[in-house]
């Protein structure tokens, strides 16, 4: 057999059996488990995982997976448990076992101290039957056939299964409480995605303190000068606290080209008195496709409300932020 084969066999095995433990879903335990989600965002209660080894792996990823979709969980060894963990559970959680036996001896120990009603118990289980399956208010069919492992030992399709079957339960979850983007951007602000949907024009700019300003009756030399003491790229142009107009790099190369060298230009001769602007509400996402989708890119963009200047956004901070619209 080829290395290739080696890894399509496993990839197909793996497939096969999570297909397969599809089928086995039951209506009954779905909406068992339904409610039991909608109760514990009512009342407030935690959704607790629990295993040993590889399914505790599973159980932590789980856990973390469903706090992101916004139902506080979290992953309970049931070996600490027994040694003052069990004191993190109330009557208003729900704990999930994971379990590939149904025989797993450290969570047999604790289900006599569990605090909550075995209707709040949730097994994802390769022998539904067993011990464990015994003390579960919901089931969930997650045995195998046999494990991708070559000696049918390592927890491969298990885990696997085991890791598909709690996914499928947390997008059920996001469904039935209708998770918008905007929802889940609130817990990852550190992700693109989080980025792109709440970080905003306000939170990146630089203040009108920090930019340089001139007045129309100035010259193209107090830009210069301007632009050399606060280097961000743009000046704004302001006439009794009205914005008038930007001048940017550009517009001085292009000045002192077409006026040859006379830095006694006035500035009412250069300034783009339309120039793109966003305001400081603009989610700095739209305000980088602004910037980045056009024939001509834009590195400097002025903060504009009401004809009031607030400061300037530049394309190198939004980037320096994790935001990219190649990404969108």
């Amino acid at each position: 057999m080829s290395n290739v084969q080696i890894l399509k066999n496993v990839l197909a095995l793996e497939a096969k059996s999570i297909e397969i433990a599809a089928s086995r879903l039951r209506e009954e335990d779905v909406s068992l488990a339904g409610e039991l989600f909608s109760d514990l965002i009512e009342n407030g209660g935690h959704l607790v995982f629990c295993g040993v080894g590889k399914s505790g792996h599973i159980g932590t990823k789980l856990a973390s997976t469903f706090t992101s979709l916004g139902l506080k969980s979290f992953f309970l060894h049931p070996t600490e448990a027994l040694h003052g963990d069990l004191g993190r559970l109330s009557e208003r959680d729900a704990i999930v076992f994971l379990s590939k036996s149904g025989t797993t001896e450290e969570i047999l120990k604790i289900i006599p101290y569990l605090p909550m009603n075995v209707t709040r118990v949730i097994g994802l289980l390769g022998a539904i039957g067993s011990e464990i399956g015994k003390n579960c208010g919901i089931f969930f069919d997650c045995s195998v056939e046999k494990e991708a492992c070559i000696n049918n030992q390592a927890p491969t399709t298990s885990s696997t299964v085991a890791i598909a079957m709690g996914d499928a339960l947390a997008v059920y979850f996001e469904n039935i409480v209708n998770l918008s983007k905007e929802g889940f951007a609130k817990n990852h602000p550190g992700g693109f995605l989080g980025k792109s949907l709440s970080m905003k024009v306000q939170d990146l700019l630089c203040k009108a303190s920090e930019c340089s300003i001139v007045t129309s009756d100035k010259t193209l030399k107090d830009v210069v000068l301007e632009m050399t003491n606060k280097p961000l790229g743009a000046c704004a142009v302001i006439d009794a606290d009205k914005f008038t107009g930007l001048i940017v790099e550009g517009d001085i190369r292009r000045s002192l080209s077409e006026y040859h060298g006379h830095l006694d230009t006035s500035v009412t001769d250069i300034l783009n008195a339309k120039p793109i602007s966003v305001t400081r509400d603009t989610l700095a996402f739209d305000a980088l496709k602004l910037m980045e989708e056009r024939e001509n890119p834009i590195a400097v963009l002025p903060v504009v409300e009401k004809g009031k200047f607030f400061g300037f956004l530049r394309l190198h901070d939004l980037l320096k932020a994790g935001l990219s619209s190649s990404k969108s």
